[in-house]
């Protein structure tokens, strides 16, 4: 379900329910989801680990905010849906929206894609640029508060309703303490606690996923000249297991980012840095490590899996609580679909709450399944380009991918197939449009 199937967010679908929710995690879902969440309760409280800067600034307990973000149109279109701005805002504080197809060099499958003849336009920045441009928004709402150094510990619950009723947490001084909650999101990323929970207090835990893609990514920041706003991605491809992605984000600068699958372990030193962009088939890179000025120290991040929980297949599960973003799944990141998935997750909670908090949970788990799917299979379903991925395959992942295989290689001088491929990409249609019979065509018509 990519955006073009789901509801827009409408705060009148919601009648007001009575109490507080509580939201564990202050990333993008946790952000999303207090955002919703404060249209509907009285008051909204949200649970963060780290100390949260008034600035951007990477965050000790998500490193992977060191790293190349981009907003696909998915969640740049639902953000501006909650909060109204939100596109102006990040370009006001230096972000730059630019054409994924004339301003972003794409190289795939030995060549660069045509450019695409609508513009796809996409938000550029840092995502510690897009956490601070969104907690401002959220910190704005009146009935918002953050409980920030504070170290989530357990749910409460009543168990004769079948019911989630808070939890504890250890406070600022960290001090035991407990919260109630008439409904508990749990946010919490890829470490979080409720299938241990679940299992400890007599739930069946969820069914998990687990993609082994093994890949590292290196990321430095250098200068970038203030009328330069291009930028480069190179996917890598069997034979050649290594991509990069050059973007331009804020405060005149580019994030270049080395990525290594399957053992390649992106570098951490100069020298080497230099070495690899000087093998990569886009010459862009290293022609800017070597000219400009570097801003950081190299940062490197390694992600082993994609790991997806199956909440949706559960039979029973506590009422007034729900799982959202990385906690449900989490995903190879060079797809960029983090940030747009938790956002719609939070649109799914918003409409699982139309029809009240009683069952919301299994409710949300269906209306996300399908968001989760697009995403999933895109990027696992392409993760298995490489003979070395292990885990479970995703029903004619072979074809589909013998498929867009040639659908890319004729996108390299047909726009037509770019804008087709990217609007799945995107998140904005089903992976299922690039079987539309004039795609079809475009793709399998012999090559003159």
């Amino acid at each position: 379900m990519p955006l073009n199937s789901m509801k827009r967010y409408d705060e009148s679908r919601v009648e007001h329910i009575t109490g507080t929710a509580v939201v564990i995690g202050g990333s993008m879902a946790g952000l999303c989801a207090a955002r919703v969440l404060a249209g509907i309760f009285d008051d909204v409280i949200v649970i963060e680990r780290d100390t949260l800067s008034d600035e951007a600034a990477i965050r000790d307990g998500a490193p992977q905010t060191s790293q190349p973000h981009a907003l696909l149109e998915a969640g740049r279109a639902t953000l501006e849906d909650l909060f109204p701005g939100f596109t102006q805002s990040v370009r006001d504080a230096g972000g730059l929206a630019l054409n994924m197809t004339r301003d972003i060099v794409w190289y795939d499958k030995g060549d660069t894609v045509e450019e695409a003849e609508t513009p796809l336009s996409a938000l550029y920045a840092s995502r510690p640029l897009f956490e601070h441009i969104v907690r401002k928004k959220v910190r704005n709402k009146s009935n918002i508060s953050f409980r920030d150094g504070c170290h989530f510990i357990t749910y409460t619950q009543n168990r004769s309703a079948n019911q989630i009723t808070g939890i504890k947490f250890r406070d600022e001084q960290g001090e035991e303490t407990t919260l109630e909650s008439k409904i508990t999101v749990d946010a919490s990323g890829r470490a979080s606690k409720t299938p241990s929970w679940l299992a400890n207090n007599g739930y069946a835990k969820p069914d998990v996923d687990r993609v082994n893609i093994d890949v590292t990514y290196s990321t430095v920041c250098i200068s970038r000249p203030t009328d330069d706003h291009h930028g480069v991605l190179i996917a890598p491809e069997p034979g050649r297991p290594r991509g990069a992605a050059m973007l331009p984000i804020e405060q005149n600068q580019w994030q270049i980012l080395l990525q290594g699958v399957h053992g390649e372990r992106a570098p951490v030193d100069t020298e080497r840095f230099i070495s690899w962009a000087a093998q990569l088939p886009i010459q862009d890179p290293v022609r800017e490590l070597r000219e400009q000025q570097w801003l950081t120290d190299i940062r490197r991040y390694p992600f082993p899996a994609s790991v997806r929980h199956n909440y949706h297949t559960l039979r029973r599960f506590p009422d007034r609580f729900v799982v959202i973003g990385d906690a449900v799944a989490s995903f190879n990141p060079i797809y960029g679909q983090g940030m747009s998935v938790a956002a719609l997750d939070s649109l799914a909670v918003h409409h699982g709450l139309s029809d009240g908090i009683t069952g919301v949970g299994p409710r949300v788990f269906d209306l996300i399944k399908p968001v989760i799917h697009e995403a999933w299979r895109t990027a696992v379903g392409n993760d298995f380009i490489f003979d070395e991925t292990t885990g479970p395959k995703p029903f004619a992942t072979d074809l589909l991918n013998t498929y867009a295989s040639r659908l890319v290689k004729r996108a390299h001088d047909d726009g037509v197939l770019t804008e087709a491929f990217l609007r799945v990409f995107r998140l904005e249609r089903q992976a299922t449009s690039l079987l539309h019979p004039r795609i079809l065509w475009r793709t399998l018509r012999p090559h003159l």
